[in-house]
């Protein structure tokens, strides 16, 4: 790929079989400074994760405020600075007022700005490890 400077685009040159994962250091790191940004997400986290024997790679976790879903942010596909959301499966259904699905769009906004800002951290902070 070439940028508009006529530059090779350096995410071009990836290992395509390479997952962008991030120690949980930096992974914690970024979740301080998206939160001094004002943005506010419940029980937002930092767990371990043990990948390919690497045991110093996070992943992002949180809890929805009135949705019991599990909810982890992770790299989305190799050889991308792109992050995804998966929400775990429900064993039950949920209902929701009118005032807890408008609540329920908020936190939906802001998981999706935490992704964006991660995008943003990922472009800008080389690979460790």
């Amino acid at each position: 790929m070439i940028d508009p400077d006529g530059d090779r685009d350096r995410r071009a040159t990836t290992r395509i079989d390479t997952m962008p994962y991030r120690s949980r250091s930096t992974l914690e790191s970024w979740i301080a400074e998206f939160r001094s940004l004002g943005f506010s997400l419940h029980a937002l986290r930092v767990l371990d994760q043990d990948v390919d024997g690497n045991e110093d790679t996070g992943l992002i976790a949180l809890s929805l405020d009135d949705a019991t879903t599990s909810v982890y942010v992770q790299p989305a596909t190799t050889g991308t600075n792109r992050w995804a959301v998966t929400f775990e499966a429900r064993d039950e259904a949920i209902e929701l007022s009118v005032a807890d699905v408008a609540k329920l769009s908020d936190e939906l906004n802001i998981l999706a700005c935490l992704c964006t800002f991660l995008e943003a951290k990922s472009l800008s902070t080389p690979l460790e490890g």
